[in-house]
């Protein structure tokens, strides 16, 4: 699995090394769970990845189908090309020219997934980086995806912001992608990303909205993009109160854009319902519910 003594490492150089003794039994726990049904067929898979060499392309072809869904891509994975649902690749064009630059800086990437994101900001030169996702199959597309990668300072821990030993108040960038609106109180969210954040540290936040210049916000009743967990969609100008009452501060907006088919959609590597099932068929602008189609925001803002 992981490298323990590399992240140990890791945490301590961050000034976090206190979070050894809470994290370590629940992160082997979560790993090792005999109670999720897929796990020893993914155990399985990651050991035959081990022992198959790199060029092999039509077993390790194989053996990474066993791991889908695979949400966020392109991967190469040694020289298989892992079409995703998501070209997580145009997202980071669209904000990697905006963020602080990444050389030398501690980052926590929370909602990471299979840490594709991770792996752009450890090519941006981050020092470090500890992502954390309770899914746990998306932390096992972590370490399938590293199989033929140097060993680098970057973590996906199945674990939820909520579990991590409170404000360490540690890191030098803090990235929220895709979360917010999943969580039932937003706010608490900003600031639990604000007390992991040093002094003057910058959160980089991307968020699904809804149109509008006033402040408001709204709950769908059931679904909204044929998603269950969606709790509060805001305006921006919503957001950006949010922002500001979390102890944010110099929050500025850098990307507004509308999802579209090509840039989510199903694939082999994830075959089931994706934006295009989620769209009303008769009119793209709005979704099967009837609300305005997705629309998503990159917000920058430093903590105070």
């Amino acid at each position: 699995m992981i490298d323990y003594e590399r992240l140990w490492r890791c945490l301590a150089e961050s000034g976090l090394g206190d979070w050894r003794e809470p994290l370590e039994p629940a992160i082997r726990e979560r790993f090792t769970s005999a109670g999720h049904g897929d796990l020893p067929g993914w155990h399985d898979a990651l050991e035959a990845l081990r022992e198959t060499p790199e060029g092999d392309t039509a077993r390790i072809r194989e053996l990474l189908l066993t791991l889908v869904p695979w949400r966020k891509g392109p991967f190469d994975v040694g020289g298989v090309t892992i079409d995703a649902e998501w070209r997580s690749d145009l997202k980071w064009a669209r904000l990697e020219g905006a963020i602080a630059p990444l050389v030398g800086r501690r980052i926590l990437d929370v909602g990471c997934g299979n840490g594709y994101y991770m792996l752009r900001m450890l090519d941006a030169g981050a020092r470090s980086v500890i992502g954390v996702d309770p899914m746990l199959l998306y932390c096992l597309q972590f370490l399938a995806v590293c199989r033929y990668r140097t060993p680098q300072p970057a973590f996906a821990l199945p674990l939820t912001l909520d579990e991590l030993p409170g404000e360490g108040r540690a890191f030098d960038t803090v990235f929220s992608m895709g979360v917010l609106y999943h969580r039932r109180s937003p706010l608490e969210h900003l600031r639990q990303l604000h007390g992991a954040l040093r002094p003057g540290g910058q959160l980089v936040l991307e968020t699904l909205f809804l149109p509008g210049e006033e402040a408001f916000a709204r709950t769908p009743a059931d679904r909204y993009a044929r998603m269950r967990n969606v709790w509060l969609l805001p305006t921006i100008p919503e957001l950006r109160t949010w922002l500001v009452r979390s102890g944010f501060r110099d929050d500025e907006v850098v990307d507004r854009s509308r999802t579209t088919t090509s840039e989510q959609r199903s694939t082999e590597w994830m075959p089931n319902e994706s934006l295009a099932d989620a769209l009303d068929p008769d009119d793209p602008n709005r979704t099967v519910e009837g609300w305005p189609a997705p629309r998503r925001v990159v917000v920058l803002a430093n903590a105070a």
